[in-house]
């Protein structure tokens, strides 16, 4: 076999480096539409993780821009301005939803007391997370992003106490609080679907 002509190898090496780079554009909006369509809690609890995800992304393809196309440098330029702009209202959400205040605001109106939840008992968790799933119930279809927000900073709380107290807590009731927990995530993704089909039409 005849070694390919300078002209030939070259001009094959820039096709092979333009459909490397074509192929992660395609990952790249695959990715970015999965983390805004998803719900917004959810990629708030997996911050750091979605962070270092993004960077490491868009790095590469900051480095391989020359070689795609004109429309793929448009599609690339469109999904970056809106996985940061995404990224910007979760990162305002999540910082309202944590102020002192607002947070004990939030767990009032969930819990529907005043509690503090890094000192509740293992026998007081059942009775806090029954309460709080209630509330969800019964407030989650007027809810704002905002309040969904504030709702998983509540159950954050109540999940690290649950975590600190869980050996003081009978096996019956453990299943119990993992049905809960359960429950809430499952709102959280049929709110989103919801979201994303509004969205679609």
């Amino acid at each position: 076999m005849l070694p390919l002509a300078p002209a030939t190898a070259q001009t094959t090496t820039s096709n092979h480096t333009q459909s490397k780079a074509e192929t992660e554009l395609r990952n790249f909006s695959a990715w970015v539409n999965q983390q805004v369509d998803k719900a917004d809690a959810s990629a708030r609890r997996n911050w750091p993780s979605l962070k270092s995800n993004f960077d490491r992304q868009s790095q590469r393809l900051d480095r391989a821009t020359d070689s795609l196309s004109t429309q793929s440098k448009r599609e690339y330029a469109q999904q970056k301005t809106r996985y940061q702009e995404w990224a910007a209202e979760q990162q305002r959400l999540e910082a309202q939803a944590t102020q002192p205040t607002t947070a004990q605001q939030a767990q009032r109106r969930l819990l529907n007391e005043d509690v503090q939840i890094s000192k509740a008992r293992g026998s007081e968790m059942v009775d806090l997370y029954s309460r709080f799933i209630d509330a969800t119930r019964a407030q989650r279809r007027q809810w704002t992003d905002t309040e969904w927000a504030e709702a998983n900073t509540v159950l954050s709380a109540l999940n690290a106490r649950y975590s600190q107290v869980r050996s003081e807590i009978a096996m019956e009731d453990r299943l119990r609080i993992r049905s809960w927990q359960g429950e809430f995530r499952t709102f959280e993704k049929a709110r989103s679907m919801k979201d994303i089909v509004t969205d679609d039409k």
